[in-house]
């Protein structure tokens, strides 16, 4: 949850949420939102279980395996003009609209335009 409590730090104006599946990242997370204005909300379960047309951002940090299942539901969702951003890991066989090298450690961050 660092990613989403970091950006909601930053846009004031913003709803943030975050989904974990596995529990103790999930109750790290909703103590470290607890202390913030406005706080992160954040799920305990999966992803596709989630309804992803309401949302104009989506970011995910996935294994490798599970991103063809989930652009699928992307692309299925999410409506048109909202951004899809993978934390180092791609889409296959989908190239991306947007690469970004960032400073902190060289990792990618990946974006496709929706």
């Amino acid at each position: 949850g660092g990613l989403v409590l970091d950006l909601s730090a930053r846009s004031k104006n913003g709803q943030f949420f975050g989904v974990e599946i596995a529990p103790l990242p999930w109750l790290v997370s909703v103590l470290r939102s607890f202390f913030r204005k406005p706080p992160v909300k954040f799920y305990f379960g999966s992803y596709t279980g989630m309804d992803l047309s309401h949302f104009r951002v989506v970011f995910c940090y996935l294994s490798p395996a599970a991103m063809s299942d989930l652009w699928l539901k992307v692309k299925a969702e999410m409506q048109p003009g909202s951004l899809f951003l993978s934390y180092e890991f791609i889409v296959p066989d989908v190239p991306p609209d947007l690469c970004l090298e960032l400073e902190s450690d060289g990792s990618l961050l990946y974006g496709w335009r929706i």
